[in-house]
């Protein structure tokens, strides 16, 4: 806070909300006039404190990101890794102040993302991820105001055709994996076959998950514990294997590559991205083109929206028959 002398009479010049805060310069004609002034807005600002604008957050959003992950991301299971592609986004808009963090530092952000062919899954969860983090910080009384990242809408991205295997490639992948030298790859893949199961889910089994003749998912992708019948044949085949380490609980050995290699001299072809994807989409499949309930298969993937199963109600046996009897031209009768 100075007064000082000037050109056209003595100026005031005052932050009185400190660093961050408003800003007041006025000139007035003598040293006095312009004490009084500095002494009165120091008493409105004090015994106000609505009177004075709120101060900008002058930290950098890399300073407020340890926040959220020392506060909340930490006990997140992917906690983490979201932390690391958060910091890498962050660096990649330059560090921004905080009350400079627009909707525009994201968009810019995010465009030159596309231009340089990053997909738009990718960016999508970048904005997930931040959006999120900004949230949790509001909700943490860290972040002051408005999530500026609330009224961006995701980019909307086509869906791909979900590729699952035909009886006739279930065997081969099968045959293929059974001359794998990779011990765990077949069973790992009967697995995903027989459950829905995503392959992390079950390439990271533990010998505590098979009881009872169910195999029970945990700490799984929606933090949903689900539960899974399986054949008496399958259960003996999982609990036979020696296991990889026997004073470790899991079950199997890292076998992706083995998987990949079967897939490959099995002469299947898949989408990119559905590698082993692929498993999952057979079982769920199968299950509605043999007449299975649409909310049944939802509990056993664990979907936590029924939208996203409902991407294979279409193959039950009775989907939509109504079209057929119902359409105008089965009923030309009606119309003569």
């Amino acid at each position: 806070m100075t007064i000082k002398k000037g050109v056209s009479g003595w100026v005031a010049d005052i932050q009185p909300g400190g660093r961050g805060g408003k800003r007041y310069r006025k000139t007035f004609n003598t040293q006095a006039e312009a004490k009084h002034w500095e002494a009165w807005l120091k008493t409105n600002v004090v015994q106000n404190p609505a009177w004075q604008p709120e101060k900008k957050d002058t930290r950098r959003m890399l300073e407020l990101a340890k926040l959220w992950y020392d506060n909340h991301a930490k006990e997140l299971r992917a906690g983490e890794n979201t932390y690391s592609r958060v910091k890498l986004a962050l660096e990649a808009m330059g560090n921004p102040i905080a009350s400079q963090f627009k909707e525009t530092t994201f968009t810019e952000y995010r465009a030159k993302r596309l231009e340089a062919g990053i997909a738009l899954n990718t960016v999508n969860r970048e904005h997930s991820y931040l959006r999120a983090m900004v949230n949790e910080l509001i909700a943490l009384k860290i972040w002051k105001g408005a999530n500026p990242l609330e009224g961006i809408k995701q980019l909307k991205i086509q869906e791909n055709e979900l590729r699952y295997l035909q009886e006739d490639e279930i065997k081969r992948l099968l045959a293929q994996l059974a001359r794998s030298s990779n011990r765990h790859a077949l069973t790992v893949s009967k697995i995903c076959l027989a459950t829905g199961a995503r392959w992390s889910e079950a390439e990271h089994l533990r010998n505590t998950q098979i009881m009872h003749g169910k195999v029970q998912f945990a700490r799984t992708k929606t933090n949903k514990a689900r539960a899974v019948p399986l054949a008496k044949d399958l259960v003996d085949e999982i609990t036979g294997h020696e296991r990889p380490d026997p004073r470790s609980p899991r079950l199997f050995e890292y076998c992706l590559g083995a998987f990949r290699e079967a897939i490959e001299k099995a002469s299947i072809e898949l989408p990119k991205g559905q590698m082993t994807h692929v498993l999952r989409h057979t079982f769920a499949s199968h299950f509605m083109i043999n007449g299975g309930n649409i909310i049944v298969l939802q509990r056993i993937l664990g979907h936590v929206n029924l939208t996203t199963t409902m991407r294979y109600a279409h193959l039950a046996p009775a989907h939509l028959e109504e079209a057929k009897r119902l359409n105008p031209l089965a009923n030309l009768s009606l119309f003569s």
